[in-house]
């Protein structure tokens, strides 16, 4: 369960690969002086603010609908689990 809770980390750190950015690069166009926000990201330990995807998206050449279906998913996920607690 966890694997599939932590669909948009996967997407997120697949898709900034892809497009050839560092944690770095990428937290440095978003205004944070430190990667951290954007390795926890990926790690699924927090999300990114919502304001923040479809500029993510662009980054990342990926349409914001397609940004914000796989945080839909992701959301969807996690309360399911929460449920089943």
């Amino acid at each position: 369960m966890k694997h599939e809770a932590n669909k948009l980390a996967l997407f997120l750190k697949e898709k900034r690969s892809l497009s050839g950015l560092s944690q770095k690069d990428v937290a440095t166009k978003l205004g944070y002086s430190t990667s951290q926000f954007i390795s926890n990201w990926e790690r699924g330990i927090s999300q990114p603010p919502i304001h923040t995807l479809r500029t993510l998206a662009q980054m990342y050449s990926v349409t914001a609908e397609q940004m914000f279906n796989v945080l839909l998913e992701n959301t969807i996920v996690q309360i399911q689990a929460d449920l089943k607690k």
